[in-house]
């Protein structure tokens, strides 16, 4: 088991110095993405439902459901859960905007390494070009991977806050009869 880590640990080191120092950044973007979606899973399957039963039992026992200050009150509520759904996503939507466009800078420094190795040796070694190449290609496939692993997430979020507040309005709003 210890060497199965040892080697998985040397294979990632081969990655990443493969792929330059562009590959680092994607590493932190990807893991900013991945902790804005757990946070986020958190927030809305531990921490929203307690914030929601509060407002609801907060509208509930109010006696003045009916009056314009009332329904103020109700609004401000709404909007306040609102609010805790939604933070963090649009962060986590540039997030995925962002990661091809560092993978596409990984290609562009790449080519630059590509095109030193060019100047100094001339078009007879294809072997000292062979890191500029793959410091073009493996920032380009990290970061699309890793937008696209993300996207998926973040479309769900995404619905799943406006399917969430739709459902706290109308929820709140059967309690006025």
């Amino acid at each position: 088991m210890r060497d199965r880590l040892i080697d998985l640990y040397y294979q990632m080191q081969d990655f990443m110095a493969a792929g330059g120092p562009v590959l680092w950044a994607i590493l932190a973007l990807t893991i900013l993405l991945w902790s804005l979606i757990c946070e986020r899973y958190w927030y809305f399957f531990r921490r929203h439902p307690a914030e929601f039963k509060a407002a609801l039992s907060a509208w509930h026992a109010r006696a003045d459901k009916q009056s314009w200050y009332a329904q103020s009150i109700r609004e401000a509520w709404i909007a306040d859960l609102d609010i805790g759904l939604r933070r963090f996503l649009p962060l986590l939507n540039a997030v995925i905007a962002i990661l091809p466009m560092t993978g596409l800078l990984g290609t562009i420094t790449g080519m630059i390494q590509v095109f030193d190795v060019l100047a100094v040796t001339g078009t007879g070694n294809p072997r000292a070009m062979a890191s500029g190449v793959s410091a073009a290609t493996v920032p380009t496939m990290a970061g699309m991977v890793a937008a696209l692993s993300g996207l998926y997430f973040a479309t769900r979020l995404n619905r799943l806050a406006k399917t969430e507040v739709r459902s706290i309005t109308d929820r709140i709003s059967r309690l006025e009869d």
